[in-house]
């Protein structure tokens, strides 16, 4: 990759700001979904070994009030990240100020400091989401270095992350550097066949992903709740199932264009109402009836897909194939893992999402190439867009 990693930079004795994507689930104080932070470890291990003083940034959710502000505080992330490194990692109750400075001051090498939710700053006038130049440079001022390993924040120009590269000699991390090699390889340099499959909900949430992904991919799957808006453009009723109706003409023109390269689910399993234990049926996608509605691909589906995807050597997967949130319709997403996961010699890739939440709950997370910890930076990489969050890494 052109942009600098940790490894080129002399970290010994300096303060290395880093961000990080601590953005964890949280209930009643506790973490319900330690993957992010334990994706983190190598970076901040490497910087620990080699001498480094690290400061560590991150967001955790929205804040918007005050009240937020008793629920979102990093406190519990800090007490976990101890735990992982098996070290001392000291906590600052907020994100500027005496305190901060005072303790990023008195660091050794290999001590470690995680910095309050970045967010706070949001309370007053969106400092962080926004980029405020003069938060990025205090922040920025508070160091000698900066490591950007939080890709899950990589489409976004925040002040931790763009506003401190601006004003510091920066570099990715081992994270940010294995998400830009695995899913810039699948966008820019493929290994054919390359076989694309899009699930999730909407259309519209995906459009530009479709058409990317359609110009470089030798077959797209689609599946999932987007499926049904595709169906409706060839004709076919769709019950209940969700629609997008203002996008059939859409689908409609990508069908069009695409010819046999969209590979849509030939058969469906219906429901009489959005419940797992509703009354189920597999049903010919020219046979759903006019009050049932479609809650995941049917096997003969499976059985397609994966006739599809045999002799792959680059698979990129984004959204589940049904409601796998129900185990009752979670077959199809189950199919499709398991038939990534079996290829032989394949780079394959989930793209971040509930696709990878689907993968790792299902018990496949060793099974693929690469699971994006970014859901949103997922689906614009593979857009091909350029993210701030990379760009304003330095150079080689």
């Amino acid at each position: 990759m052109a942009k600098k990693i940790v490894t080129d930079l002399d970290v010994a004795n300096k303060v290395v700001l880093e961000r990080a994507d601590f953005n964890v689930p949280i209930a009643d104080g506790k973490i319900t979904n330690d993957n992010r932070i334990v994706a983190a470890l190598p970076t901040i291990q490497w910087l620990i070994d080699h001498d480094a003083k690290v400061v560590l940034f991150s967001h955790l959710g929205k804040v918007k009030t005050e009240e937020d502000k008793a629920k979102l505080s990093l406190r519990p992330v800090a007490k976990r990240l101890s735990e992982l490194l098996k070290k001392d990692v000291t906590f600052v109750p907020e994100t500027r100020g005496a305190l901060l400075e005072k303790t990023i001051k008195d660091l050794k090498p290999g001590e470690v400091v995680l910095v309050e939710n970045t967010r706070f700053e949001d309370l007053d006038g969106k400092k962080e989401s926004k980029n405020d130049p003069e938060l990025g440079k205090y922040w920025a001022s508070l160091g000698d270095l900066f490591v950007n390993d939080a890709f899950g924040t990589a489409h976004r120009s925040h002040a931790s992350n763009v506003g401190i590269a601006s004003n510091l000699e920066s570099a990715a991390g081992f994270l940010m550097e294995k998400e830009i090699k695995f899913l810039g390889s699948a966008v820019d340099h493929p290994k054919r066949p390359f076989i694309a499959i899009l699930g999730g909900a909407k259309v519209s949430d995906k459009i530009n992903v479709i058409e990317s992904l359609l110009k470089k991919a030798d077959k797209v799957i689609i599946g999932g709740g987007m499926a049904y808006t595709f169906l409706k453009a060839q004709g076919k009723e769709t019950g209940n199932s969700l629609l997008e109706a203002d996008k059939v003409p859409l689908a409609k023109q990508l069908l069009e264009t695409a010819g046999d390269k969209i590979v849509l689910p030939t058969d469906v399993v219906i429901a009489d109402h959005f419940a797992n234990d509703a009354e189920a049926k597999i049903v010919s996608v020219d046979d759903i009836p006019a009050d049932w509605e479609g809650l995941d691909c049917g096997p003969a589906s499976i059985e397609e897909f994966k006739k599809v995807l045999e002799g792959a050597k680059t698979v990129v997967w984004n959204g589940p194939m049904g409601v796998f949130e129900f185990p009752n319709f979670a077959k199809g997403t189950i199919g499709v893992c398991q038939a990534i996961a079996e290829l032989p010699d394949a780079t394959t890739i989930i793209g971040g999402g509930d696709s990878a939440a689907a993968a790792i709950q299902l018990g496949f997370e060793d099974k693929f190439s690469h699971i994006s910890t970014g859901g949103g930076a997922s689906l614009e990489y593979l857009e091909g867009k350029a993210l701030p969050g990379i760009e304003s890494i330095s150079d080689k």
